[in-house]
């Protein structure tokens, strides 16, 4: 369905472009301009441009009204330069089939080294390569020798980017012989390039040789456009020559030149070197905001080359070490889909990629980060859903207790007459029992410490057996529980009412409320509440200041 799709779209963008080509009228301005005025106002400068562009159709139209093929080749290739990347391969054949129309080897040839920049730019190396080598075959037969080079220096390229570096070393050398006499920035470009290769064979000390050449060269030239490109050039080979602080002020001098000639491959790799020298000297907090660059490239570009894959093995060590399970993951995702973008883009050079993660590793690495994040979160929801659970809880019961009214018993004997009899006591006992606990609880004799059953008995003038049996019928409690919870009731209302309680630590608050231990009382207080004191005295100050 999807090559369908794609079959589909490209039939159209075929046929709108020809349906331009074929609609267009050459505006009046430009009727009577002849082919050399139209080559001249072209300057290739600027993708897109309106003018430009407006020139190259009407110089098409005009060839193909004069069945000019030689034109209609040279008209079409001003609007492979004068428009987006959608149209340029339709407008390359166009070229070619209007090219061999002229049976003329350099014309045809310098057409398919033309279709090969628009493939190289496309990141189709292999069919770019094979244009170069087809273009090769036609201008070799010429006798155009800048043109037989220039076809060289393009092959080399190809071949470097495809990792032939002896291969590209050895072209480079042959065009650094011919330009040297012959064009003074092709020469340039050409030491250049060589420069790189050297770097790439690990030939370092050539590769320095080369790029001092060709700063000497620049200075004599009188033409230091190259002049950045041969120091950020030295800046990568110091970094293998293990020299990082020169590496990394040479990378950095560059960056501004090639940022500014919107130079996205330079900078990208300028990057990558200054973090990896920064790494190389242990300062890795240096080292991560130049590495992380390489993916910056990746998610807003997608641009990526073999050689900086690196960067993510480094950064997912790096997170796996500070067991940063998020950015680990996160890198090892990314890895796998730089991974498919560089088997599609280079798979000739994939079984060449020294890797310490390969994709199946990174699939399992990927999968076992996720079930333990997973893991973690489950947790984590639980522990977020008990913390709530018990925050609202807590709410709720702060509530309860601040609009709790102190318990009451002056009237129970009255409201529970067959109590007595249940008893098997002697109902006027009762009576004087239970006035004796009206008056220990009004005098507060419960705060005094080591209440006892035995003593609260002397207290209230009775056994201890009578004084369990009233206290279990009459306040519905154990005499433990019963003495502990008029104790915290008795704090409790301190608190409420007298700011001063609310600074007192839990031991002193343990004292003043007559328990043995602080662990006692806070235990007691829980168990009364279901509340910490501490819990209750900041939501008592919560309150104060609100």
């Amino acid at each position: 369905m999807t090559k369908n799709y794609l079959l589909i779209l490209w039939v159209c963008l075929c046929h709108n472009a020809y349906a331009q080509q074929n609609n267009f009228v050459i505006p009046d301005s430009l009727s009577a301009k002849n082919y050399e005025y139209f080559s001249h106002n072209i300057r290739y400068e600027e993708k897109d441009s309106i003018k430009e562009k407006l020139y190259a159709q009407s110089w098409l139209t005009k060839a193909k009204r004069e069945k000019n093929f030689g034109q209609m080749t040279q008209s079409y290739k001003a609007l492979i330069y004068t428009s987006d990347n959608k149209l340029q391969l339709v407008y390359a054949d166009s070229m070619l089939t209007a090219a061999k129309r002229t049976a003329d080897m350099e014309l045809i040839g310098s057409s398919y080294m033309t279709k090969g920049i628009v493939q190289f730019d496309r990141k189709e190396h292999m069919d770019a390569l094979d244009s170069y080598l087809i273009a090769d075959e036609y201008i070799s037969k010429t006798n155009n020798h800048y043109l037989i080079y220039k076809v060289k220096y393009v092959i080399a390229q190809i071949k470097y980017q495809l990792g032939f570096y002896d291969e590209a070393t050895a072209l480079f050398q042959e065009c650094v012989s011919y330009f040297k006499e012959k064009n003074d920035r092709a020469y340039l470009n050409s030491l250049h390039s060589l420069g790189l290769c050297y770097n790439r064979i690990g030939k370092y000390k050539l590769c320095s040789q080369i790029n001092q050449m060709g700063l000497n060269e620049g200075v004599r030239f009188k033409n230091l456009e190259m002049e950045p490109y041969f120091i950020h050039s030295e800046g990568v080979n110091q970094y293998f020559k293990h020299n990082y602080r020169d590496a990394i002020k040479k990378l950095t001098k560059t960056l501004p030149v090639v940022i500014d000639n919107k130079d996205f491959t330079n900078e990208t790799t300028a990057y990558f070197y200054i973090g990896k020298s920064y790494w190389a000297q242990e300062l890795q907090e240096k080292a991560l905001p130049y590495l992380k660059k390489i993916d910056e490239a990746f998610q807003k570009q997608k641009y990526i080359r073999p050689h900086l894959r690196e960067a993510y093995e480094i950064l997912i060590d790096y997170y796996q070490q500070r067991n940063d399970k998020e950015l680990e993951l996160y890198y090892v995702s990314t890895l796998v889909k730089v991974d498919q973008v560089l088997l599609k883009d280079y798979k000739y050079l994939s079984g060449k990629i020294i890797k310490e993660y390969d994709t199946k590793k990174l699939f399992q690495r990927q999968k076992n980060i996720e079930q333990y994040l997973t893991i973690v979160v489950s947790i984590m929801t639980v522990i977020i859903a008990v913390l709530m659970h018990r925050h609202y809880k807590n709410k709720r019961l702060f509530e309860e207790l601040m609009n709790r009214k102190p318990e009451t018993h002056q009237s129970l004997v009255i409201n529970n007459t067959n109590k007595e009899t249940e008893l098997d006591i002697n109902p006027e006992v009762v009576a004087a029992i239970l006035k004796n606990l009206e008056k220990f609880e009004r005098n507060k004799k419960y705060l005094e410490k080591d209440m006892t059953l035995a003593k609260m008995a002397s207290i209230l003038n009775t056994n201890m057996k009578y004084a369990s049996k009233i206290i279990a019928r009459y306040r519905n409690k154990g005499t433990v529980d019963y003495i502990s919870h008029l104790k915290i009731d008795h704090i409790i209302e301190l608190l409420k009412i007298e700011n001063k309680y609310r600074n007192y630590t839990n031991k002193a608050l343990g004292e003043e409320s007559g328990f043995g231990s602080t662990q006692i009382f806070t235990r007691a207080f829980n168990n009364r509440t279901g509340l910490s004191p501490t819990y209750f005295i900041s939501k008592l100050r919560s309150q104060q200041h609100s």
